[in-house]
């Protein structure tokens, strides 16, 4: 029988308390004391929320007819607005398996971080309107894995389903060890 684990919602527009930048090693790891801190919304069908946001800024210098960017990139975790229902999680084995669904969250955003910081980077820009084609990418990687986070509640219907979750537990490692590999290569150019 499957017990129902209902989880999360990312938000984009948050502000941090919590956060790793584009020279971490690794995602942060969640703790339930430590991440959620914010009150549950009790009429809301997930037993846990982990509240995200992705920033990034850059400083541009353009010298002979071509535009060079200082990248800032980070994601934060909320542990203000991140929450969990303690009341429906009481059994030990629910707890590990809902906080290992939420960290399936983290690691994605880890991922973004990771393929942000490769893709802005490595870009030959216009001059003319690299603001835009920059604001543009950004966006396009932002929409790309909000639609991984939504596909991936979807798929594991918010971590109940073991069988998906562990598919996709294998998808988000092999995207890690990708995004590293990626980042690694680019560095040593």
């Amino acid at each position: 029988m499957k017990k129902p684990i209902l989880s999360i919602l990312i938000l984009l527009i948050l502000p941090f308390t919590f956060g790793f930048k584009q020279d971490f090693a690794e995602p942060v790891q969640l703790q339930w004391e430590t991440h959620f801190k914010g009150k549950a919304v009790e009429n809301s069908p997930f037993f846990a929320l982990t509240a995200m946001t992705w920033k990034y800024s850059y400083e541009s210098t353009i010298y002979r007819n071509r535009v060079a960017i200082n990248l800032k990139n980070e994601v934060t975790i909320d542990k203000n607005r991140s929450w969990v229902k303690w009341d429906k999680i009481k059994n030990p084995d629910v707890r590990a398996s809902l906080l290992h669904h939420e960290q399936g969250h983290v690691n994605i955003q880890y991922i973004l971080l990771s393929e942000a910081e490769r893709v802005l980077k490595n870009r030959n820009y216009s001059v003319k309107n690299y603001k835009a084609q920059i604001s543009q990418l950004a966006n396009e990687i932002s929409n790309y894995f909000d639609t991984m986070q939504r596909n991936y509640d979807d798929e594991t219907e918010h971590g109940s389903n073991h069988k998906m979750q562990a598919r996709w537990d294998k998808i988000i490692d092999d995207k890690m060890e990708e995004s590293r590999a990626a980042t690694l290569a680019n560095n040593s150019k």
